[in-house]
């Protein structure tokens, strides 16, 4: 009986161990690199009609690096790499209007563009299939007006921002 019971116990450890032995991880260390520890995220540029949108862009980048991902979110002198974005392009357009040519649903778009480098300025990721001149990759979101249902230019902004920030840090993980 007890040889039995070791057997099964060798062979249990066995199956459980074989993964780890393999190199699988489990949880939010198997998404994103052990390389990187920590990141750097300066406040995004952006011109001067853009100035508010990109500090809280930053902001919420900075909050889903946070809470997603296995990264710790540090200033300059000690991070192992920086995150920089920019705003390329905001759009607002008029999708629905009334009978009396009043705008009823506006459509906002946001473009930006990053850039994740390693203290040595070398790229960390190569973010989009054809890559930019630049090895930057961009993204981008689009949100709604819909002043019946008590939205406004920040709701739409604000839903542009939690879509950017949640693709930033998908943007983030290791690549299969």
């Amino acid at each position: 009986m007890t040889r039995l019971l070791f057997v099964l116990f060798l062979v249990l450890s066995l199956l459980l161990t074989g993964c780890i032995g393999l190199g699988y991880k489990v949880g939010a260390k198997s998404l994103f690199g052990q390389d990187i520890q920590t990141v750097y995220v300066p406040i995004f540029q952006a011109d001067s009609f853009n100035r508010d949108i990109a500090e809280r862009l930053t902001e919420a980048v900075c909050k889903r690096i946070e809470s997603r991902s296995s990264y710790k979110v540090v200033s300059r002198p000690t991070a192992d790499s920086v995150l920089e974005g920019q705003i390329v392009n905001r759009s607002k357009s008029v999708t629905i209007v009334n009978n009396y040519s009043d705008p009823r649903e506006i459509q906002g778009t946001l473009n930006i563009q990053i850039r994740w480098r390693d203290r040595r300025n070398n790229d960390l990721r190569q973010f989009d299939a054809i890559p930019w001149h630049d090895g930057s990759g961009r993204a981008s979101a689009t949100g709604y007006l819909v002043a019946e249902y008590g939205q406004s230019e920040l709701t739409m902004e604000q839903q542009q921002i939690d879509a950017i920030a949640d693709q930033i840090v998908g943007m983030m993980e290791t690549p299969w």
